[in-house]
């Protein structure tokens, strides 16, 4: 499929070499010392032009003697680690955003670092790593598979065989990495919006108190002017992202942010917009996982497929056939179409919505027990652990009343061990709306058994329990009497346009469970003020 080439934006990785020992660390001590406590010049790398600067910084490494614990002679005085800071040519980038420091660091098995107050802790190393080198590389705007080839010829350009940054250590990891594109303002809002696809992954996914979830709506800038979608971020782990993505691995952040500046820069200035990104977090992985550097195409893809998605989701088109479509073309991002990136995935948030909102009406038609309403609104309201001991203990229930109330609601609620929990924050949602207005979800609820009971008897059967859900969910009386027009009553709605949005996701979901469109189409459309249209008006 074609879509947008993603851009390169953050990036963070220990890359470890130890074909050669310390010798890349001797070396960069020589060519230190040789430029008089620096070093500066130059080079080109795929027609681009390139600087790179060599320095040094203090060091807590405790300084190990004549020599290394594994018989390495050690000459140096003073520990010092090295910086080699490879940046693009100034008269290449505007932006001057496009760098990169390699922070090289001596490594040896059983090495101790000092701390402030003088005590001393071992650095980890790699099993059967022997000696070598870690290079901290830290950059912005560079394709993430150019870092090695560029910090090899950088050091080569300073005097350091470049030999000596060849091969990365199998160990070598990745920190952090984001790809993006940058959205025009005008077009970017359904990406960010409270019903868009960034609140949907984190209110549908997973249950509600397993795993990791967070969920950033802000608004506002740091000055405190109003910015719509200014940052506006899901953060999810492992488990939650399979439940979007079944092929993938890696826990994320997926966003929607603009720059700082961005209120006071012209339209066509391009951090006047927003990027829309993908980020790794390495800190919601387990402790024994690890993102290896040989890996780097696999994160490249997770985090584009992601993103095209996510876009993709929000009714983008990603791969515009003329000019730039949606898309701001910055120093970094340029919205080419190609063959070369992953297919978009169809997050179909909607169906999970609906498909959530058939649990929990049916739950409600089918009429809960006591225990069941316990049970459930104990859910709702306590914020922490929950176990069936803790709801059988506070309702004054036997507590094999109350797991026998759960066992029969297993597709709203998660048991696991001792503990229990809503499937989802959503299904959480929904279940507290109920619980607050007890009498009129009981009142809805019996409808809904109603046009239930009449959708069997016609036939019918389940196609319609996501027609039933979505008419409960808005508040609409259904009246499909065979022998008489469809009528919707739509009840009280602040704004027009939201009983227009109504109406038409009515009409989604009643084309999905295959029923006739003309009927829908057809169909009278009450108002709360008594005003009457044909639904195909709202349609348009």
């Amino acid at each position: 499929m074609r879509t947008i080439t993603l851009a390169p934006h953050e990036f963070d990785a220990n890359l470890l070499y130890n074909d050669d020992g310390l010798a890349p660390f001797f070396a960069c001590d020589s060519a230190v010392k040789e430029g008089g406590g620096s070093k500066l010049d130059g080079f080109s790398h795929d027609g681009d032009r390139w600087k790179v600067r060599l320095s040094y910084q203090d060091s807590n490494i405790v300084h190990p003697g004549s020599t290394t614990p594994q018989g390495t002679e050690w000459r140096i005085k003073t520990m010092r680690e090295y910086r080699i800071r490879v940046f693009r040519h100034p008269d290449e980038d505007d932006a001057g955003q496009q760098d990169f420091t390699a922070h090289v660091a001596p490594r040896w098995q059983g090495m101790e670092a000092e701390r402030n107050d003088g005590s001393r802790v071992e650095l980890p190393v790699p099993d059967g790593f022997g000696e070598g080198v870690n290079v901290r590389v830290q950059g912005s705007n560079i394709a993430f598979d150019r870092y090695t080839d560029l910090l090899r010829i950088a050091a080569s350009t300073l005097g350091i065989a470049g030999r000596y940054f060849e091969n990365p250590h199998p160990f070598s990891n990745i920190q952090d990495a984001e790809r993006y594109a940058r959205v025009h303002r005008d077009k970017s809002g359904p990406v960010h919006a409270r019903d868009g696809p960034l609140a949907s992954m984190g209110h549908l996914l997973e249950d509600d108190r397993s795993g990791y979830r967070k969920i950033v709506q802000n608004d506002d800038d740091e000055d405190g002017r109003n910015n719509p979608g200014y940052y506006h971020t899901v953060t999810l782990d492992s488990r939650r992202i399979r439940e979007a993505f079944p092929d993938h691995h890696l826990p994320k952040e997926v966003k929607h942010y603009y720059s700082r500046q961005a209120k006071d820069l012209p339209d066509d200035h391009p951090l006047a917009h927003p990027k829309v990104g993908a980020s790794l977090q390495v800190s919601l992985l387990d402790d024994d996982e690890t993102v290896r550097y040989r890996d780097v195409d696999r994160l490249r893809r997770e985090l584009d497929q992601t993103v095209l998605s996510v876009l993709a989701d929000a009714g983008l088109d990603v791969a515009p056939g003329d000019g730039n479509g949606p898309f701001v073309e910055d120093s970094y991002f340029a919205p080419e179409v190609t063959h070369t990136g992953p297919d978009p995935v169809g997050l179909d948030m909607t169906r999970v919505r609906q498909s959530q909102e058939s649990v929990v009406v049916r739950h409600l038609a089918d009429g809960l027990a006591p225990t069941q309403w316990e049970a459930l609104e104990t859910l709702v309201t306590d914020g922490g652990e929950v176990s069936p001991d803790d709801i059988a203990e506070h309702h004054g229930r036997h507590v094999e009343s109350v797991r026998r109330a759960l066992r029969e609601m297993e597709d709203l609620v998660h048991r696991e061990y001792a503990e229990v929990s809503l499937r989802s924050e959503y299904i959480g949602e929904l279940v507290h709306d109920a619980v607050e207005e007890a009498r009129e979800a009981t009142k809805r609820a019996a409808e809904t058994a109603a046009s239930a009971v009449e959708a069997a008897e016609r036939g019918m059967g389940e196609t319609m329990s996501s027609f039933i859900a979505w008419a409960a969910r808005h508040g609409v009386d259904v009246d499909d009497a065979q022998d008489a027009r469809m009528k919707l009553r739509v009840g009280e709605y602040d704004r027009l346009r939201d009983a227009e949005k109504a109406i038409r996701e009515g009409f989604r979901v009643w084309r999905d469970a295959g029923m006739p469109e003309a009927r829908y189409r057809q169909a009278r459309v009450v108002l709360g003020d008594g005003s009457v249209s044909d639904a195909w008006r709202w349609l348009k």
